[in-house]
């Protein structure tokens, strides 16, 4: 388990969620198990735990316990997998947002650029949509969007002008074609930009905007009054999903208000400040700097 992932903000993550040892939880984003095994070693004999994933790969990590079920599925289907198993309400919902150790490091997945391999990205391997198909088949204006909405790129259209003419020579299949389009890039910025455009390639391969803001409203629902919810997100676009979410139950625009001012929400924050790890553990785990936890706590209906 340790060397599929190194879990981030693991004991404060489960110190959040956990408001009965007898509850009912969700982890959305098994992986490895580390939160998992946190959260089955904090739940006595009548705990309950249910784990999503949607990677084959996570399944080879799965735990031997009664009290565990994990759900080879995307997050997204939370409400229904859960009503199909019987199960109307939960004390509380984890989420880590963030791509495995595992799926970085195995060069053929294609989620790193720190190796050559076949541009994939796609979280379940039975998904049509890789990002070689969005690199290769994807409208000039289609492919800004992308960069541009999930990479936050500056001068998407001109990135993309540059896969189109690239493409039109010949298909575009691995990571290190995909850069050499992008020689120009200075040195000293590669790192940063191919960060920010495989995030933005990931995203779009594996619709994950669409498919947190889904888990998130449902969670309004599955969670029950004073239950909690845990999310840790690893950029800005989740990280702001989550905290308009939490705030006031909405992704975008404002909601509407009383004549008190006052507007209902599903959740109540419990901190004004995200958490972040501590040096230590970013010394420890240097993937876990970038992550942010937000916790919220469900409002009586």
């Amino acid at each position: 388990m340790s060397e599929y992932h190194n879990p981030v903000l693991l004991k404060d993550s489960v110190d959040a969620l956990i408001i009965s040892e007898s509850g009912i939880y969700v982890d959305c984003t098994f992986g490895g198990g580390g939160h998992s095994r946190e959260i089955l070693s904090r739940l006595d004999q009548n705990g309950k735990l249910f784990s999503f994933d949607q990677d084959a790969d996570a399944v080879r990590n799965k735990i031997d316990d009664n009290r565990f079920e994990l759900v080879e599925q995307n997050f997204r289907f939370l409400k229904n997998n859960l009503r199909f198993r019987g199960i109307k309400q939960v004390d509380g919902v984890l989420g880590d947002l963030g791509v495995s150790s595992h799926q970085f490091d195995t060069p053929e997945r294609g989620f790193s650029t720190r190796f050559d391999g076949e541009l994939d990205m796609r979280m379940n391997q039975n998904a049509k949509l890789s990002a070689k198909t969005i690199i290769n088949e994807y409208e000039e204006e289609d492919l800004a969007r992308v960069f541009y909405d999930f990479g936050e790129l500056q001068g998407s259209y001109r990135l993309a002008r540059e896969v189109v003419k690239a493409r039109a020579d010949k298909q575009i299949n691995t990571i290190d074609e995909l850069k050499q389009i992008f020689s120009f890039i200075p040195k000293m910025k590669e790192n940063k930009f191919f960060a920010q455009m495989f995030q933005a390639l990931r995203i779009e391969a594996n619709d994950e905007m669409a498919a947190l803001k889904e888990m998130l409203t449902q969670c309004g629902e599955v969670i029950k009054p004073g239950g909690r919810l845990v999310i840790i997100s690893y950029h800005s676009l989740e990280d702001r999903l989550t905290k308009r979410y939490m705030k006031n139950g909405m992704f975008e625009g404002e909601p509407e208000r009383d004549v008190f001012g006052n507007w209902s929400a599903p959740f109540k924050p419990l901190q004004s400040k995200v958490i972040v790890p501590t040096q230590e553990e970013i010394n420890e785990n240097p993937r876990a700097r970038s992550a942010k936890m937000r916790i919220a706590v469900r409002n009586e209906d």
